[in-house]
């Protein structure tokens, strides 16, 4: 299980969610549209769900259904071209 970030990210990147991750597995680029958790690093611990304003992140198996592409997104980006943190 890890949780995923979705629409409500896409062109606000508020960053909140970044300030209070435990492990900094929270991941952008300059000219990224959004956050993204990498599910290989997150921890399940939940410190970023309540903190986001946008409500755009979910525990895996409770991602909306219209926007279950934010799966694949969250598990293909490209961790390792990028940094933990708000970057954009």
């Amino acid at each position: 299980m890890t949780y995923i970030i979705g629409k409500g990210c896409v062109d606000i990147l508020d960053g909140s969610c970044v300030d209070v991750c435990p492990v900094d597995c929270i991941y952008s680029k300059p000219g990224d549209k959004q956050l993204f958790i990498n599910p290989d690093e997150c921890i399940d611990c939940a410190a970023c769900e309540p903190v986001c304003p946008e409500n755009a992140i979910f525990v895996e198996e409770d991602v909306p259904e219209d926007q279950s592409e934010f799966i694949k997104l969250n598990y293909d980006y490209d961790y390792d071209e990028s940094e933990p943190g708000k970057n954009v």
